[in-house]
């Protein structure tokens, strides 16, 4: 289990979309890959969850955790070989951390927590809350956004992690970040 937790060695710069559900990562994700012409990382969590969903009409489980873990990395792991210069996560295993902690009584799975925390990234863009909220089947915590991005900050700070906060709408977001990813290219 461990090797398919492991982020592989890269050269590549690496940034990630962290933060609270509904927060536009994924919209974030695919704009940047395509200004970038480069792979972005789908979130894994999500296609897992609604096929659970459409198949059981459950939610996430504590076993849950591993799996999604282990399909995010292998995805990640599978792009970077392709990317060029850059590669974009939509999540990662830090946040799978945050919401084991915040759903299930603090409780993460040590090989999760090991890998959260070994797993390395240039710069994490943290979505702030400041976009609507769009229901769906697996979204749950509309009321509880402002407590939801406290803890994704507060693992970014704990663990001194890089990052820059998004706010405003969608091209104000993309803007800040590419300002930002240019500059991690310009140093590299």
């Amino acid at each position: 289990m461990a090797e398919k937790l492991a982020q592989r060695p890269s050269s590549l710069i690496k940034v990630v979309l962290f933060g609270p559900e509904s927060t536009g990562k994924t919209s974030l994700a695919k704009m940047l890959a395509n200004h970038y012409d480069t792979f972005w990382v789908e979130e894994y969590m999500r296609e897992y969850l609604q096929e659970k969903w459409d198949k059981e009409k459950k939610i996430c489980e504590p076993k849950d955790m591993i799996p999604i873990a282990e399909g995010q990395m292998k995805r990640e792991n599978v792009l970077a070989e392709k990317a060029n210069i850059l590669l974009i996560s939509d999540t990662n295993l830090l946040e799978l951390k945050v919401y084991s902690e915040a759903y299930y009584n603090g409780y993460c799975d040590p090989q999760l927590l090991k890998h959260a925390l070994n797993n390395q990234y240039d710069l994490y863009f943290l979505t702030y809350i400041d976009v609507p909220w769009t229901p769906d089947d697996l979204r749950d915590k509309p009321e509880d956004r402002k407590g939801m991005f406290k803890r994704f900050e507060e693992e970014l700070i704990k663990h001194q992690k890089p990052y820059v906060v998004l706010k405003g709408d969608l091209i104000d977001r993309f803007n800040i970040a590419i300002e930002e990813i240019d500059k991690l290219l310009k140093n590299k």
